[in-house]
């Protein structure tokens, strides 16, 4: 999976497969299309005013939690300009 942004189109993709076919790029909304193939393989999210969609939660960082073993691993995302800091974080279980 790889998250790239384009500032100069202010456009991010999310791609989750290499593309190794031909794709169908559906538009889901105005800030919104997907790439997909004709077995239903999603290939990548594509987000069209980034910056809003992508700062709108979290303070501007992309949350990823591994809930098997509760940690949790916050990315800035610097889709403005500024240094990019990586901190991770335990998550308490409860039982």
């Amino acid at each position: 999976m790889k998250l790239t942004y384009d500032p100069k189109h202010n456009i991010a993709y999310l791609r989750l497969h290499e593309k190794t076919s031909q794709v169908e790029t559906i538009r889901v909304s105005d800030e919104m299309n997907v790439d997909i193939s004709p077995d239903g393989t999603v290939y990548g999210i594509e987000l069209l005013n980034a910056n809003a969609q992508l700062e709108a939660e979290d303070n501007g960082n992309l949350v990823v939690i591994n809930e098997a073993i509760g940690m949790r691993q916050e990315l800035p995302l610097t889709v403005r300009e500024g240094p990019a800091e990586y901190r991770t974080k335990r998550k308490r279980r409860t039982t």
